[in-house]
């Protein structure tokens, strides 16, 4: 039972920093209607630019986050003034073949910028197992995923403070449920867009801290986004609460179907079970837990 206890443990703390890759999609989704297919390779960018400010400069980690943070947030303003503004009012599928070439362009500017080797990032967090678990209950939960999953419920917190307490949430829901009032009744539409994409940056550069520091820094990083995918089916596309739901539901279910049902099919379950299980769900609710149904009228 213990064992049990572990990996199901193990896979809801994966989940959660699935979530936060989730939220990145979420945000831009939910606010533009848009598909950024190019959130995973924020995400590469985000941690490739941190370890090397790092290793170029000489700077310690407490300062290269803020520093990274900061050309995230400028990345993404980039990419609305410069991407997406010119495409405003164009079809989805648009915007969206635009999100894929924006993604080759940020994985080799990356690489380009900071060179193309794996880097390894040391966070001042252990990846021992939580003392307190162990010695009371006999469990092994790794403290680094405990401390990540801990980090993202802090900024999924603030994000949600973000949206519901200020004047700048109240305008991005504004925008969310109308594009059209929105702009009639004074919201700046294109500010407030820019405003969403430079938080969705810095989003993405927690992600890639936290994935960076457990599989090292390199251009797989990019592979997390697809991981993303079935979270977003279950939780819906323009919830952040389902983002949450849905990778707590990923993360233990792949944690489980690759110890218990693994060892009957050879293994291997882990890269596509999440993917099988996202299927189901869609024949059965196809706007995922939390989001809006959508009724068609024939």
């Amino acid at each position: 039972m213990n064992f049990f206890f572990e990996v199901l443990i193990g896979g809801l703390l994966s989940g959660v920093m699935y979530a936060l890759v989730a939220i990145g999609f979420v945000l831009i989704y939910k606010a533009s209607g848009v598909f950024n297919f190019a959130q995973g390779a924020m995400v590469f960018f985000a941690a490739l630019t941190c370890v090397g400010i790092i290793d170029k400069f000489g700077v310690s980690i407490w300062l290269a986050i803020p520093l990274t943070m900061v050309v995230m947030a400028l990345l993404g303003v980039a990419i609305e003034r410069v991407v997406l503004r010119p495409l405003v009012n164009q079809p989805e599928i648009t915007l969206f073949m635009a999100t894929i070439g924006l993604a080759f362009f940020i994985e080799g500017l990356a690489q380009l910028m900071w060179g193309s080797q794996v880097h390894k990032l040391d966070l001042p967090i252990e990846d021992v197992p939580l003392q307190y678990l162990l010695d009371h209950f006999n469990i092994i939960v790794s403290q680094f995923d405990v401390v990540a999953a801990g980090i993202c419920g802090v900024l999924v917190t603030a994000l949600a403070l973000l949206f519901s307490k200020t004047k700048v949430g109240r305008a991005l829901r504004a925008v969310a449920d109308d594009h059209q009032a929105a702009l009639a009744v004074g919201i700046p539409l294109q500010r407030i867009w820019a405003v969403l994409w430079a938080v969705a940056g810095m989003v993405a550069l927690v992600a890639g801290l936290l994935w960076g520091a457990r599989n090292g820094v390199q251009f797989a990083l990019t592979f997390i986004a697809l991981k993303a995918l079935p979270v977003l089916i279950l939780g819906g596309f323009t919830s952040v609460p389902g983002a949450i739901v849905g990778g707590l539901i990923i993360g233990a279910s792949e944690k489980l179907a690759e110890v218990y049902l693994g060892p009957m099919v050879g293994g291997g379950l882990e890269g596509w079970f999440p993917y099988v299980l996202a299927l189901l769900f869609l024949l059965v609710r196809p706007e995922g837990l939390f989001g809006e149904k959508i009724i068609r009228r024939i």
